[in-house]
Parts: C-alpha cells; structure tokens; sequence
C-alpha cells in the first residue's frame, strides 16, 4: 500500500512532511483534513479515532501510524535512508536536528492556528494584537535562525552544506508562514538566501501550499 499522510494545504507541520516526503522521492496519497471547514475536521470522531491528538500531519505507512512532523520525518530517515535528510557528520546532525526543533518547538506552536483562535476567542484578542503577536514570535525566532545558521560556519546552499536536510524542511513552511502574516525579512539575509536555493528545488515547488488539492 502507498504512504497516506493526512494532512492540510496550509499547515506548517504537514508542509514539512510534504517537502521530506518528495525529497525521498516517494509517492504517497493525499488525505485532506481541513482545519476550518465544518468546525475542523480534526475535531471529528473518524479523525480522532486515528490521531486522539486531533492534530495534523498523521502518516500511516503500512502497519505504522505516526503523528508529529519531526518525528514522522525521523521514522522516513530510518525507514528511507537514501537520499539522506541528515549530513553524515554527528556534530552536524545534531546541529540539523538543533535547528528543526527550533522552528517545529520554539517557533511554529506560537503561531499555530489552535493558538490564534484561543488569542481572539477565550482571550478576546482583536486581530491587530493578534498580529503583533505572530509577528513577535515569528521575528525573534527568526533572529535566532539566521544568528545560528552564520555563526556555525556551515551553511552553503542549504541551511548545512549543499544538500537540504530536515532543517530545511523546517525553514521553508516557517518562511511561509512569515510571509503570510507580513513579517519583514530583510534581517535575515542567510535564511532567504537559503530560501531562494530550496524554492528552485521541485520537491519544495510540489509541496508547496499553493499547489495542493485542498488550497484554498
């Protein structure tokens, strides 16, 4: 049976998994869950029954069923070693995985769709505080990004080297989502430097939100 992966056109977390999914060349059915329509699909009991996280990516490959888009990505490396999403060095492979916790830990959850709606629902936030909000967070991560990627002496084409690793997978949805919610980016010239490298690559054009089923 060919990979499922349950997923969403403008999730962070799932575009990762689509980027690592197509740099490994392997297909896969795409399953849309939409966070909006009908109250969130995620929320419904069919969904919950497979993920009781109610959350997106959810991969099933096979006997296997994973959820969260690092580890997803981990089980596609151990699985689908060739072409790796890690560089051979163990120094640099915990730098990469340093840098994807970054965004998918540190960043990304305080811009989280779940997150916003609490800020405007419970917390009764307008839509310009919001904003401030994801722009806070999204500018401070960022800065912190781009002071890793310089100061470790590492990067070429990519965030490490001359090949995209999941670091990469991570950098691009978060870029996205800068750019969604009108973050500046001139203060990160490293990081859209290396942007501009990744969008020249198909397996980031073909996961990209814009060209999945379900966008909107």
């Amino acid at each position: 049976m060919p990979i499922l992966l349950h997923n969403y056109f403008r999730s962070s977390a799932s575009y990762r998994v689509r980027i690592a999914l197509n740099l490994k060349g392997l297909p896969h059915d795409y399953r849309s869950v939409h966070l909006n329509r009908n109250g969130g699909e995620q929320r419904s009991p069919a969904f919950l029954q497979l993920n009781p996280q109610g959350l997106v990516p959810l991969l099933v490959d096979d006997d296997v069923t994973s959820g969260q888009s690092l580890a997803i990505i981990e089980y596609l490396e151990e699985r689908y070693p060739s072409p790796s999403l890690l560089p051979k060095g163990l120094a640099e492979r915990a730098f990469v995985r340093s840098l994807a916790n970054h965004v998918a830990c540190d960043v990304h959850p305080l811009n989280n769709l779940r997150v916003l709606k609490f800020l405007t629902g419970p917390m009764a936030l307008t839509d310009d505080r919001k904003s401030e909000w994801v722009q806070h967070w999204i500018e401070q991560g960022l800065r912190a990004l781009e002071d890793q990627v310089c100061a470790s002496g590492l990067s070429g084409r990519f965030c490490v080297g001359d090949t995209p690793t999941m670091a990469d997978c991570c950098l691009v949805p978060q870029i996205f989502s800068a750019q969604r919610f009108n973050v500046g980016l001139d203060a990160y010239p490293t990081l859209m430097r290396i942007h501009a490298h990744c969008e020249a690559e198909e397996a980031f054009r073909k996961a990209h939100p814009g060209v999945q089923p379900d966008s909107e």
